[in-house]
């Protein structure tokens, strides 16, 4: 079984800056788009970023400029660095990946998911 681990998360300061990462493992075969995902409380889950298996990126308009999407194929691992944190970009960080495993099955994955809060 495949599998999702985040990490990284924590309390950081206005303007601050974080470093999330998200390692797959299991039985792999290809990793294609990764994304990250953020949800706060009463909010539904909106998508921050994501990353192709080419290295293409695409980033919510709101963190545009502020945060980078990079990814490690050779360690199955995508990271999303935040810099210049705001108040706002509190939530719950998910990773999440299609991914076709050893027996050629193509599914979603999803991590736990990784607390962030900026705040004073």
């Amino acid at each position: 079984q495949v599998q999702l681990v985040e990490s990284g998360g924590g309390l950081v300061q206005p303007g601050g800056s974080l470093r999330l990462s998200c390692a797959a493992s299991g039985s792999i075969f290809s990793i294609y788009t990764i994304n990250w995902y953020r949800q706060a409380p009463g909010k539904q889950r909106d998508l921050v970023a994501a990353i192709t298996s080419g290295g293409s990126t695409n980033y919510a308009d709101s963190v545009k400029g502020r945060f980078t999407i990079s990814r490690d194929n050779a360690k199955n691992s995508v990271y999303l660095q935040m810099n210049s944190l705001k108040p706002e970009d509190t939530a719950v960080y998910y990773c999440n990946a299609r991914i076709r495993d050893s027996v050629a099955t193509m599914r979603n994955y999803w991590g736990q998911g990784t607390q962030v809060t900026v705040s004073s």
